[in-house]
């Protein structure tokens, strides 16, 4: 069904509007995981007004990737127990498995027994995670599936078959795997500057494709950073729209990691690579 979407926006046979709209759509729903299931209630890398946060469930129920309980304790496992057969995407599993494979199949008994032992009790204690995760399925079929089907017919005439193809089937895929190569591509494929016992990687594609979530090596080994990155806004509209927020007052306690703590730990565990943005040599390794 993507693919026809993709034909019908490439033939131009959808209106220039609706490609426009299905692109704010999935920036707007990648932002419901990146900055709300990610950054915020995954990481506590910064804290969220009560407006925000029921912002960020709306634009995380638009992205329709299991809701922000479920994705935020798989995400915290993942963490804890990255590259063992604990991670639910463990890496070692392959390239399929990290991407896609290990939604398709059950859980690895590590997975169960380990993730248990993970806190995640904090959640449930903010009102809005415990109200999408009630509400999810009438939630997110609204937010992903009905209004992006519907809205490009009202707002500017396109027709229901070609939103349907292009706004919602087309941005759900393309989001998604956007997301999926954080598992995938960015634990496989870039440099290791900050740690390079770990296989996590600097992506500088997945970084654009997830809207700031490819500075992989830095974020598993600065998790609580709000920015996953040490370039600020390089390739990182995340870090742009949690600026903004905190500039209007509905973010703040940001959390950051001191420049030297970061240029001790590249010299001591890094893979010497040099930071890219400061002109140095830079090893093209794979």
């Amino acid at each position: 069904m993507a693919l026809y979407g993709l034909y019908l926006a490439v033939t131009r046979r959808a209106m220039w509007q609706t490609a426009v709209f299905a692109t704010v759509w999935g920036v707007c729903a990648g932002l419901g995981v990146t900055a709300g299931a990610h950054r915020l209630w995954s990481h506590r890398a910064y804290k969220a007004r009560f407006p925000l946060r029921v912002l960020l469930m709306i634009f995380n129920c638009m992205a329709c990737q299991n809701d922000l309980y479920e994705w935020t304790r798989d995400h915290r496992v993942h963490h804890k127990f990255s590259e063992s057969d604990a991670d639910p995407h463990n890496v070692n599993r392959g390239f399929f498995f990290a991407h896609v494979g290990w939604l398709m199949c059950k859980k690895h008994p590590d997975v169960m027994r380990k993730g248990k032992a993970v806190d995640c009790s904090d959640l449930l204690k903010d009102p809005v995670i415990r109200f999408q995760k009630n509400y999810y399925v009438p939630l997110t079929t609204f937010f992903c599936f009905y209004l992006p089907t519907v809205l490009p017919h009202h707002l500017f005439g396109e027709s229901y078959w070609v939103a349907f193809f292009v706004a919602t089937m087309l941005r759900y895929v393309t989001s998604l795997n956007f997301t999926w190569l954080v598992n995938s591509a960015a634990h496989l494929w870039g440099n290791r500057p900050y740690d390079k016992n770990i296989s996590p990687a600097e992506n500088r594609f997945v970084a654009w494709a997830a809207i700031g979530e490819g500075f992989h090596n830095y974020h598993h080994t600065f998790p609580w950073d709000y920015s996953t990155s040490e370039l600020g806004w390089t390739i990182n509209f995340t870090t742009m729209f949690i600026d903004a927020m905190a500039k209007l007052g509905l973010a703040y306690d940001l959390k950051t990691v001191p420049k030297d703590l970061i240029e001790k730990r590249k010299s001591r565990t890094g893979d010497h690579s040099y930071d890219y943005m400061n002109g140095h040599k830079h090893n093209h390794h794979h």
